[in-house]
């Protein structure tokens, strides 16, 4: 398949889809993830206000997916899963807001997988079929109330603050996913770097093992898990979470 590129945006009527193409984007009419027409005439990309690329009705991610993450924890032997409140999600460019409370965010860069056709209890090569496509995304956590001195009973918060699940801008079909080069940065240091070949459990491994639970659906996003070491953010940084083939995701930080 060739490589596609999808972005959402806003116009006056609400959101839209386009495909994008040499900097312009063509609107989509219909369903993204089925019988669609594009546009033969587009705007630039450049005059559109771009927004998280899909609106998933749920939030799976991978904790402990690379075994530089790890440090001197176990590796598991199966996917660890926790999920994300679509509240979270915030748009390419919009910030990431630090709530007051908090004293320890961090950046994760990470692949994110989205789920293209209602999915259940597939097996690995069926998982693979229902991944429409990937994005760029950032599992933002408080490491304290993750697992520090004010560490809640789940990741109700650590994970799930507004604006924790920064995506887009653009949503890519038919990049090879499984061997892509994962770097972030912030303010222009990297910070994490690594290939998704080196996932402890590949993409349609985890869709297949959430599937086995809970029914997948078009639009359902998977956070595929973070390498290496994170670092704390402060209000004023800026975070880019950049994959090749994929795009750049760039989001400020700012106080809450």
């Amino acid at each position: 398949m060739a490589i596609r590129r999808y972005v959402r945006f806003k116009t006056k009527s609400g959101a839209a889809h386009g495909l994008l193409k040499g900097g312009v984007v063509y609107r989509i009419a219909g369903n993204l993830f089925g019988k669609h027409t594009v546009a033969t005439t587009g705007v630039k990309a450049e005059k559109l206000e771009l927004l998280a690329p899909v609106e998933p009705r749920k939030i799976f991610a991978v904790g402990l997916n690379y075994r530089s993450h790890l440090g001197d924890r176990p590796c598991p032997s199966i996917p660890e899963i926790f999920y994300k409140p679509v509240t979270a999600i915030q748009d390419p460019g919009k910030p990431i807001v630090i709530p007051k409370e908090a004293v320890d965010v961090h950046a994760e860069g990470e692949l994110v997988v989205i789920i293209g056709k209602r999915t259940k209890h597939a097996d690995r090569e069926a998982a693979a079929k229902a991944i429409w496509g990937v994005s760029c995304g950032n599992d933002v956590s408080d490491r304290n109330w993750q697992r520090g001195a004010g560490k809640d009973l789940q990741w109700w918060r650590a994970k799930g603050c507004d604006t924790f699940a920064p995506l887009g801008p653009v949503a890519v079909r038919g990049a090879d996913y499984e061997n892509l080069l994962l770097t972030t940065r912030i303010n222009g240091e990297v910070v994490q770097q690594q290939r998704t070949s080196d996932l402890i459990f590949d993409c349609a491994t985890v869709v297949s093992f959430i599937s086995g639970f809970v029914t997948l659906e078009p639009g359902d996003l998977v956070y595929s898990g973070t390498p290496g070491s994170t670092r704390k953010l402060n209000p004023g940084d800026r975070v880019e979470v950049e994959i090749e083939s994929v795009g750049l995701l760039s989001n400020p930080v700012a106080a809450g």
